[in-house]
Order: structure tokens, then C-alpha cells, then sequence
């Protein structure tokens, strides 16, 4: 069948995170953290008596639980929601003042703060710009599919690596409020394509269980990039025929 789409995730399918390691995630996130609290002082939220580490610790545990509850329902929990259900918890502690001040848009901003040392870490594959541009080239509209809590964090990074501009249709399970392997996702993004009803003529191109299987579920065609990586506990894909690639460029091969 000729192919028409192709879907992508994002994290160590286009972009790498160099070194990866649960000490260096947080490192980053606590980074995000501070930056963040800067801004709550500025806007004369923050109570004198509420100590960085105090605050520190209650988003931590905040986002912990958040996402134990995403792995079992599958639904995303934006970072702007961790920040706002973290300082309402905190107003009732009366450790935070004036939260009626805090609008949207700085909840959003507090969520990018938090997510900017991770922009700064991923970087695009060596081959992730040319197989996009070639792929464009051949009038093959791209997706992207990413599990992320926070959507501009995703967005800021192929922009700063000029490859927003590749991309049809852009979806997070911030935005969707779903995560992959949910079949919900994958369908959303083949109705922004226009490709709906053409599963078979799209390809999602992805590096774990939940890229694969959430295509398998709605007859998209998979691919698996392996990793370098193995992180703990991955789930095993059983899939007969799994088709594999170890560098992005070969997804080439598979365009007619």
C-alpha cells in the first residue's frame, strides 16, 4: 500500500536525551523547580514562612501521585494542573498568599519553567532533519504523537531546531489528555491528517510499547526504533512480524 502519513513520537525517536538517568531527570526538573519559584515571589504568592525545599518536596510528591494515577487511567495531567493543585494545597496550609492573583497563562508559564533544563538537554538525531525534509519532499504528511505533560515544551523544541515547520499535526496527551497507548490518540491525529479512513496507509514510527501497540490497536502500521537505552520496566512488545530500525533514516526504506 502507498503510504501517505507517518506518525512519530518523540523522545529517543527524533530527539535523544544524552545519558539518560533518573538522577539526571530530576536534576533537571529540580533546576525547572527553583526557576519556578522565582517567578511565585515575583508575583507576591510565595509566604516567607514556605522554604524552596518545602515546596520542593510537595511537588514531588504532588507529581509522583499524579502520574501513578496517568499509568492507570492513561489520562495526562498537565504540568500547569500539578502546579495549581500543588498551591492550592499549600493555601490551605496557608504557606501561599494572593493565589487569586495567578492567571492561566502563569500557570503555563510556572509549567514551562519547570520543563525548561529539559529543552535545553534533547537534541535531534543526526539524521531526524534530513529524513523529515525527505520525507516532506515526497508529500508524505508527519504527525507526532509525544506522551508530555506539557505541550509547549514540545513545541518550543523542534521550533529552536527549526523542524516545526515539517510537521502537519502535533499531538501531546497534555493537549489530548490521553496518553499512547490509548486508541483515542492515535485516532485524533489520523483526522487532523485527513487519513481517518486510511489507517493502513500510515506508519507510527516509535521507540517503546506504547507507540506500537496504540497503532496496532487501530490498524496504523508500526515501527520500532530500537533504542540504545533499555529502561526499567518495559513492557515487551508481542508482535508478530515486528518491523525494526535502528537509525530514523531507514524509515525511508519503507516509502514507497
Amino acid at each position: 500500500m502507498v503510504i501517505k502519513g507517518i506518525i512519530f513520537d518523540f523522545g529517543f525517536t527524533l530527539f535523544y536525551f544524552d545519558n539518560p538517568s533518573v538522577e539526571k531527570y530530576y536534576e533537571c526538573f529540580r533546576e525547572g523547580l527553583i526557576k519556578s519559584i522565582g517567578i511565585l515571589k515575583e508575583k507576591q504568592v510565595w509566604n516567607d514562612n514556605l522554604t524552596n525545599e518545602a515546596f520542593i518536596k510537595k511537588f514531588s510528591t504532588k507529581r509522583q501521585h499524579f502520574f501513578r494515577k496517568s499509568i492507570k487511567t492513561k489520562m495526562e495531567f498537565p504540568t500547569s494542573i500539578i502546579f495549581q493543585d500543588v498551591l492550592e494545597s499549600l493555601k490551605n496550609e496557608d504557606n501561599i498568599k494572593n493565589l487569586d492573583l495567578l492567571t492561566e497563562t502563569n500557570y503555563k508559564e510556572l509549567a514551562e519553567l519547570y520543563h525548561s533544563c529539559e529543552e535545553e538537554e534533547w537534541e535531534p538525531f543526526e539524521n531526524t532533519k534530513e529524513t523529515l525534509k525527505e520525507l516532506a519532499m515526497r508529500n508524505i504528511k508527519i504527525a507526532l504523537i509525544s506522551n508530555h505533560p506539557n505541550h509547549n515544551t514540545i513545541k518550543n523544541m523542534l521550533k529552536k531546531h527549526d523542524l516545526l515547520k515539517y510537521f502537519n499535526f502535533i499531538t501531546t496527551s497534555a493537549k489530548f489528555g490521553k496518553k499512547k497507548p490509548d486508541p483515542n490518540i492515535f485516532i485524533h491525529t489520523l483526522k487532523k491528517l485527513g487519513l481517518e479512513d486510511q489507517p493502513k496507509s500510515v506508519i507510527m514510527c516509535g521507540d517503546e510499547y506504547a507507540d506500537i501497540i496504540g497503532a496496532e490497536r487501530v490498524n496504523i502500521q508500526s515501527i520500532l526504533l530500537e533504542r540504545k537505552y533499555k529502561f526499567p520496566f518495559e513492557k515487551e512488545i508481542d508482535v508478530s512480524n515486528l518491523r525494526k530500525i535502528a537509525n530514523i533514516s531507514e524509515i525511508l526504506n519503507y516509502i514507497e
